[in-house]
């Protein structure tokens, strides 16, 4: 639930003119209900907030009364996925005592009111802001200070420029296709109005439904089409976790029917997989539409939609085999690898640059520097929407959508060998350009990001390897940094795959090499009890993921474990990776059950024991089934069940009709 502040203007330059009959509190009283408010506080005085939001655990709606707009504006910031704390911007010129701001990768880094300077200024403060549990005590004391300053600007306004400028994280929502703006007079009161009449507002929230800035094959093949299901889906009922059940059934019956094999079965499959990618497409779209978000659905999307794609993988591994086409499970893997490897250095080169947005920018090298210049190319590239290059940058990435069109294409006209090497070919050449372009950028950037998070949580260190960086702080040189060493684990794993592949010696011998890779790849935890702080150490998650991979692989190699079961662990670890990478994206703390995933240390500490034990496949096989428990275990105590309140609920008592109560200040200093 939410509570909702409503900023009256009765102590400033008079009331805001109302809409008809309408008084504007009673107004955005009723908008704000529809916005899922509980409870309204009718104030003017911004000490009401602090005291409100020192005792309060639920978030806080912030409203001015001078703002005119669709209901469903303040509907969808108060349920933002984005957040906690998330602050409605408009594009209009601002007015007398209004906020400027400033905006990098949808965060607010800057806001000035009045007179204050904000160099170069994207957009006004649109007088409402959602405020998350975690950042109250921040917005306490900004209210106390809003309410010690005597400068310009409303309540609101001022509340929100002394928010911005704390260690606070504020997004920003943007108005599109529907209607918002502040209007203090009757003319642009009855102007505003008229505006808001003009749009349909249903068929406004559908069209938001679709992500404004797609990629090729999602906007012109999925998106002119998919809202009809979802406005279907939402009439019958169907919630976006049920789409993604679907979506999961079509996806794995496409997998089923590549690895049947045959021209029929291979159509067919196609068919289907691009059936489940409308689907996936269609469950963010109804939550968008519907405006039910939820960690665990947030969570389980990510999740299908990788344990989806590697399902694919094992279904075109099997009709490789099945057509005598060659080894697909050796495809299989390293097209898996290679995905999450590249998935991992995508979800941590985002948040890089997140950091970078909240951060003052350091000055360019002379020249402009080779990674400033790729930077200014690229975002030029990315403002031009919808021209040829904007498309071949988008495109050139390989994201999913352009995955699952490729594989349909490929299985449905050739056969699954060439779907494999396809993905793999344009997967390597994908990764190769995000690599280099982007370590270019982040050397121009000169900002850190693990240096801020818990490294040895998302490095998925276990024992081995934290005792062993208490160990590096005392004997490592300065040059072995965290980077430096992953890089060389990966070599190890790589020279350990080649003499795998070459067949080195006798059993002895391809005992002694995998010891010796596994020591190598060791070494990566020497620096884990170090600062991450570097301008490439947002590579070190991925090139620890490439390391233990490409180690499993190569011991399999070496020791002749099946295909179906390098998959299969491979096929775990990577969604254990993925939950990883969720929680951050999703800003949930680490699972309970973190301990029991062993670490990646511990699980290669592991292979290598079952391997001198002479049962590799029966001991990879056992670690993969306990590695899905305690994934499935984690997900249903960290992201079903929902979490016990923190502290008690500030009170005050629901209408018997279930709607907002509307408070006064008088009837606030009542509460208990």
């Amino acid at each position: 639930m939410t509570l909702a502040v409503l900023f009256t203007r009765s102590d400033q330059t008079g009331p805001v003119p109302p809409v008809g009959d309408v008084p504007p509190v009673d107004r955005l009283c009723a908008q704000l209900t529809h916005a899922g408010a509980r409870q309204v506080l009718v104030t003017a005085a911004p000490a009401e907030l602090a005291e409100l939001a020192e005792r309060s655990d639920e978030p806080i709606l912030i409203c001015a009364d001078d703002l005119v707009a669709h209901a469903a504006v303040l509907r969808h910031l108060a349920t933002s996925p984005v957040g906690p704390t998330v602050a409605l911007v408009l594009t209009d010129p601002p007015a007398a005592g209004q906020t400027v701001l400033r905006e990098e990768r949808g965060q607010v880094v800057a806001a000035g009111v009045g007179d204050a300077r904000v160099d170069a200024a994207t957009g006004t403060f649109g007088g409402a802001i959602r405020v998350g549990v975690d950042d109250l005590p921040i917005l306490a004391a900004a209210a106390r200070s809003a309410a010690a300053s005597s400068g310009s600007g409303s309540v609101p306004d001022r509340i929100f420029a002394a928010l911005v400028g704390t260690d606070a994280t504020v997004f920003s929502h943007r108005v599109r296709l529907l209607v918002a703006h502040r209007a203090t007079d009757a003319v642009g009161v009855a102007a505003a109005t008229s505006a808001v009449a003009s749009v349909d507002e249903d068929k406004a929230e559908l069209r938001l439904s679709v992500k404004e800035k797609d990629d090729f094959f999602s906007t012109y093949f999925v998106s002119t089409w998919s809202p009809y299901v979802t406005k279907f889906c939402a009439r019958i009922g169907l919630g976006p976790t049920g789409v993604t059940a679907f979506s999961v059934l079509f996806a794995v019956a496409a997998a089923a029917l590549f690895g049947l094999g045959g021209r029929s079965a291979a159509v067919l499959g196609a068919v289907l997989l691009y059936l489940g990618f409308v689907l996936d497409c269609v469950d963010g779209q109804l939550a968008r539409y519907t405006r039910h978000f939820s960690p665990w659905g947030g969570w389980l999307d990510t999740m299908a939609d990788r344990a989806k794609e590697y399902a694919v993988y094992a279904g075109l591994a099997v009709g490789v085999d099945r057509a005598g086409l060659g080894n697909g499970w050796t495809l299989a893997i390293a097209a898996l690898t290679l995905q999450t490897a590249r998935h991992m250095t995508d979800t941590w080169y985002g948040a890089l640059h997140d950091e970078a947005a909240r951060r003052p920018q350091p000055a360019p090298a002379a020249g402009g520097g080779l990674g400033n210049r790729l930077s200014q190319a690229s975002n030029r590239v990315q403002a031009d929407t919808g021209s040829v290059s904007y498309w071949l940058k988008r495109t050139i990435v390989f994201p999913i959508g352009e995955r699952w069109a490729l594989i349909a294409l490929t299985v449905a006209l050739f056969n699954p060998l060439v779907s494999l090497v396809a993905v793999l070919v344009w997967g390597g050449l994908a990764a190769a350009y995000t690599l280099a372009l982007r370590t270019l950028r982040a050397r121009s950037m000169r900002v850190s990001v693990l240096a801020r998070v818990d490294t040895t949580l998302y490095r998925d260190d276990g024992p081995v390897a934290r005792w062993l960086g208490a160990a590096g702080r005392r004997l490592l040189p300065r040059w072995a940094g965290p980077l430096p060493l992953a890089v060389i684990a990966v070599a190890a794993s790589v020279t350990l795959l080649a003499c795998g592949l070459a067949g080195v010696g006798d059993t002895g011998l391809r005992v002694a090499v995998i010891v010796t890779g596994l020591v190598a790849v060791l070494a990566a935890g020497l620096p884990s009890g170090r600062s991450h702080a570097g301008a490439l150490d947002w590579l070190v998650p991925a090139a620890l993921r490439a390391a233990e991979y490409l180690f499993v692989i190569a011991v399999d190699v070496a020791t002749g474990i099946p295909g179906p079961v390098t998959f299969a662990l491979l096929f775990v670890l990577a969604l254990h990776h993925y939950d990883l990478t969720a929680r951050l994206e999703k800003r949930s703390a680490a699972p309970e059950l973190r301990p029991y995933g062993l670490g990646w240390d511990g699980r290669l500490l592991l292979l290598v024991a079952v391997v001198l034990a002479g049962v590799a496949a029966a001991g990879e096989a056992t670690l993969a089934g306990y590695l899905f428990v305690i994934l499935t275990l984690g997900a249903v105590s960290g992201w079903m069940l929902p979490a016990a309140p923190a502290r008690p609920s500030t009170g005050g008592a629901l209408g018997v009709d279930g709607r907002a109560v509307v408070v006064t200040a008088e009837e606030r200093k009542r509460w208990p």
